[in-house]
């Protein structure tokens, strides 16, 4: 061995080294046609791993958005308080990225919202309101209602989300989501299918992917059986809500960040669809994805199995099974709602 070699190491204020901050975004799209058996043999199923932003959610694109945005325009400054009404992700990537930038958080959350997920927006430092459950959208105390309560009782010191009206939510995945799906695709994708909840992820890619493709992408919405966006797309009857388990997606009301203009199709998941894909999916691929990922992907696995032509199917998966593992990945909490997720019974879902 050459004792004499120097290595040419460049000395640390020559590297680059990221904030964790910057690291929003350009997450990894992962090929999951494994868990499916495709009608045509060059049909592909593809996920978007949104759980890998550094909130663990897809969420963390709309509030870097909506608050930069806000600190531009002089509506966020310093010493106010963020406020935000939220099923989990959005109130965690609000604490997060809040507690970065130097600024107070609120998180208004309902009962339904994991343990995981609220002991993580405690930890970022936000304080946690958790509302009554079982109340109606339009109930006052219901936890979408409260952020527009505190903020408009003193707007010098409160600044909202406001993530289920806001047009920012569905233009920063336009901005950002949209353009990566195109790009890690070469333009080769047909189909996007994702559940909505604000509406944002769904409306905001889909916009961007239909202009790229002039209108050839289409795009379909999975929903949880009890949302009631389904039905209301299908008949444009806003019937009364169900009782799912699956969180944050499908909704009881109509967010004005949803554009069902955009949307093609639609098509329903039970909560055993989804939880079962979940489990599949981590046993399979090794990937621990949320709820909404498990409904994501069955959805896009019946689509997959229907299609008759080659087909480059894509969906998300918008947070990670570590925040559910007292719920989705707990066999006693599985066993209180009815649903068996061992291998023996996925036979019926591939």
């Amino acid at each position: 061995m050459d004792k004499g070699r120097v290595l040419n190491v460049p000395h640390e204020d020559e590297i680059s080294y990221p904030r964790f901050r910057s690291l929003i975004g350009g997450t990894p799209l992962v090929d999951l046609t494994n868990l499916a058996k495709p009608k045509h043999p060059d049909t592909r199923i593809l996920a978007k791993c949104e759980f890998m932003n550094p909130g663990y959610s897809i969420k963390d694109r709309i509030v870097y958005t909506i608050l930069t945005e806000a600190e531009k325009q002089g509506l966020l400054k310093p010493g106010m308080t963020i406020v935000a009404a939220s099923s989990g992700n959005t109130g965690a990537s609000t604490a997060m990225i809040a507690s970065m930038r130097g600024y107070k958080s609120i998180i208004i959350t309902s009962p339904k919202c994991s343990q995981e997920k609220m002991d993580a927006i405690r930890a970022y430092g936000a304080e946690l309101l958790v509302t009554a459950g079982g109340l109606k959208a339009d109930d006052p105390e219901h936890y979408m209602n409260m952020e527009t309560t505190i903020c408009e009782a003193n707007p010098e010191k409160f600044f909202g989300i406001n993530q289920y009206e806001n047009a920012l939510n569905p233009l920063a995945h336009y901005m950002t989501l949209g353009p990566e799906i195109w790009g890690q695709t070469d333009g080769s994708i047909t189909h996007f299918i994702a559940a909505g909840s604000t509406g944002g992820t769904l409306s905001g890619t889909a916009r961007y992917l239909k202009e790229a493709s002039n209108g050839d992408v289409r795009v379909i919405m999975a929903d949880p059986v009890g949302s009631v966006f389904y039905e209301y797309f299908k008949t444009g009857i806003l019937n009364e809500p169900g009782n799912f388990q699956v969180e944050g997606v499908g909704k009881e009301n109509i967010p004005g960040a949803m554009d069902f203009d955009l949307i093609d199709d639609a098509v329903r998941v039970t909560d055993k669809e989804a939880f079962k894909m979940c489990h599949m999916m981590a046993k399979a691929e090794g990937i621990l994805a949320g709820g909404s990922g498990g409904l994501n992907v069955f959805a896009a696995k019946r689509l997959a199995e229907e299609l008759d032509y080659p087909s480059t199917i894509v969906t998300v998966l918008p947070d990670s099974g570590i925040k559910y593992l007292s719920k989705i990945y707990n066999k006693e909490w599985l066993q209180k709602i009815g649903i068996d997720c061992d291998e023996d019974g996925w036979d019926a879902l591939v």
